[in-house]
């Protein structure tokens, strides 16, 4: 290699120094900001599950204390009292008020408690459909025949996870309301359907009975 040759491979290799330097200099905070970011979410996640475990604890706690109380309207008085921080907190806690509150006799306070549950958008559809459907049974002797019929018919939609037991119950509003060919028919499709579970099976063809009807044979299932 001559001496030029030497020399321009001496300046050539100066001008990658100077240019990555003045690269560092200008574009070095972006390294620094992603590795600020990366180890601060990694720490912001270590907390915010710190904190969930934290306040899950803590509901726990509240909540046993609450149903360590010997009466009935003390536990609902205690439950009511607790505070929650998360959806399915605030539904686990108005599920155990409303049963409480039916035991110290305040069945309208359940049916509150159980509406408020039914009524949460971001809970499952079970969650909200047991709520919805324990709150109806309360009111069978308060709310009116056809607002309950209303109500049993939308947890009775094709595909709803209560489809089954809502059936059940137009039925009895059926012969509540003396129209018991009505259901017959419907106990007797309640027995066919392919979900239905053998004591509700049972249930249906003893009501049928009862109500006069001879319970079809069933249809053998394939599968």
């Amino acid at each position: 290699m001559s001496d030029v040759d030497s020399f321009i491979d001496e300046v050539t290799e100066e001008v990658r120094r100077d240019r990555l330097f003045l690269l560092l200099r200008r574009w070095g905070w972006v390294g620094v900001l992603v590795v600020v970011l990366i180890v601060g979410g990694a720490a912001f996640n270590e907390v915010r599950k710190s904190r969930g475990t934290s306040q899950a604890q803590d509901l726990g706690d509240s909540i046993l204390a609450a149903l360590a109380q010997n009466q009935s309207e003390d536990r609902a008085a205690s439950l009511a009292a607790v505070e929650t921080q998360s959806p399915g907190g605030d539904a686990v806690l108005n599920m155990l008020l409303s049963a409480s509150q039916v035991e110290a006799g305040s069945e309208q306070d359940a049916v509150a408690s159980l509406n408020a549950i039914a009524s949460q958008g971001d809970l499952p559809e079970i969650y909200r459909a047991i709520a919805a459907f324990k709150a109806l049974l309360l009111q069978s002797e308060t709310l009116p025949a056809a607002d309950r019929r209303l109500q049993f018919e939308a947890l009775a939609a094709p595909g709803a996870p209560l489809r089954l037991l809502a059936e059940e119950q137009l039925a009895l509003i059926d012969v509540s309301e003396g129209n018991v060919d009505a259901a017959i028919t419907r106990l007797q499709a309640l027995r066919q359907d392919a979900e239905v579970g053998v004591d509700q099976q049972q249930r249906a063809a003893q009501l049928i009975v009862a109500l006069g009807g001879e319970p079809e044979p069933l249809i053998a299932r394939q599968g």
